[in-house]
């Protein structure tokens, strides 16, 4: 299990939600989807981490939007992260960006292409901060033992993985649910991200396609698979988001599907209650 402010997630207890837009593309419209899941977890007793990057640098285009930047994209997170009192997350995607991150997160976020790269890796983990590092798409599940094995030699033991698809051919992902256990076995909790694993990479030309009609679906296969907490992108209209629009869900979707997820959860965990989200 891991601790997070006072969320603690891992087998036997409650399914944690992670989740956010894809980028931050103002203050206004990051509040107000952080309020509403706010809101809305707390209706459902659901544990809840508010994710939002302020860089995305893996962009495919280059003329792609990438948020507002380290500074300003911090300032925000911390605004809401004091406003509503929630924890927050967010990617880093270099060395230089890890000692302000680490001021502000609650959770530092590897992002999956650079799930391999040892120096930044250790240098994440020493932070000492929980570390959601994401299962690259071109990893097997098993070989996600030696990432863990990097952030622990940093003497960090907090460590979240995410399973986000493997890459299937061009421009599409598929979900192995083994890969929830297999990582489970591990040591350390699974995250399911149901919305990056729709997402169709560079499947519009200049920007990635997405299917988020299946994400739902995926998210359900999850929560049965034993996942410990599922992350998804939302945005009020995905249609026009700046960012992974295509696989993101909008936010009236989300009652009921968390829902849905909460009663799955305790189905496959049946000592587990949603109201008994806290350490």
């Amino acid at each position: 299990m891991v601790e997070i402010e006072n969320i603690v997630i891992g087998s036997g207890y409650p399914l944690v939600l992670i989740s956010g837009p894809c980028v931050i593309e103002n203050y206004e419209t990051t509040l107000e989807i952080a309020s509403f899941l706010a809101s809305l977890t707390q209706k459902l007793n659901i544990p809840f981490i508010f994710k939002a990057s302020y860089n995305k640098a893996n962009r495919t285009s280059l003329h792609s939007f990438r948020g507002p930047g380290l500074n300003a994209g911090l300032d925000i997170l911390g605004r809401i992260r004091s406003e509503l009192g929630i924890p927050v997350l967010s990617d880093v995607h270099d060395t230089t960006e890890i000692e302000a991150a680490a001021e502000v997160l609650d959770v530092i976020q590897i992002p999956a292409f650079l799930c391999r790269q040892t120096d930044f890796i250790l240098a994440v983990a020493k932070t000492g901060k929980p570390v959601n590092i994401k299962k690259g798409q071109f990893l097997a599940p098993w070989d996600m033992a030696h990432v863990a094995e990097k952030i622990e030699s940093a003497g960090n033991h907090r460590i979240l993985f995410t399973e986000r698809g493997a890459m299937f051919g061009y421009n599409n992902l598929v979900v192995d649910f083994r890969s929830i256990k297999i990582m489970q076995d591990i040591g350390w909790p699974v995250i399911f991200d149901a919305t990056h694993s729709v997402q169709l990479p560079g499947g519009a030309g200049a920007s990635s396609g997405g299917q988020r009609e299946f994400a739902p679906i995926l998210a359900r296969a999850a929560a049965a698979s034993g996942a410990d907490g599922i992350f998804l992108e939302v945005h009020p209209d995905p249609d026009k988001a700046l960012c992974d629009g295509p696989n993101s869900l909008r936010l009236e979707a989300l009652p009921e599907l968390l829902s849905q997820l909460c009663a799955i959860r305790e189905i496959v965990c049946p000592a587990v209650s949603q109201t008994d989200s806290g350490a």
